[in-house]
């Protein structure tokens, strides 16, 4: 059963996103900032972590750099979810090292399908 690690400080968006990826079989933990996702990766090790880029006073680009310079969390990969559709937010996101972005309100079919993709990729590797 594939976990889900979920970096959203918003409360309604964490709830309705947990619910609806419990609904599909995930089993999902949830961090409220930057530094409890940080914390909780390496502690847990979930399979894929959803990375809310707009998190207060650490963003999730620090946070997700912080992650992949620990080496027990350093290979999970990272989603960023964002209410911006830049394509500057997609290409900052790539280079803080994460292999995906989806954009706010997210599309279930698009986020599930990106997430099995590389859930399997780090299968494979």
């Amino acid at each position: 059963m594939t976990r889900i690690l979920i970096v959203e400080d918003n409360e309604l968006n964490r709830d309705m996103l947990q619910r609806r990826l419990e609904r599909k079989g995930y089993v999902v933990t949830c961090a409220i900032d930057g530094p409890q996702g940080i914390a909780m990766a390496a502690g847990t090790q979930p399979d894929i972590i959803l990375m809310d880029v707009a998190l207060g006073d650490m963003d999730g680009w620090e946070a997700t750099m912080a992650i992949h310079a620990d080496p027990r969390s350093a290979a999970i990969p990272v989603i960023a979810l964002t209410a911006h559709a830049l394509e500057s937010d997609r290409l900052r996101s790539i280079d803080a090292g994460c292999v995906d972005f989806e954009t706010k309100p997210v599309s279930l079919p698009d986020l599930i399908a990106k997430i099995e993709q590389h859930v399997v990729r780090r299968e494979a590797a």
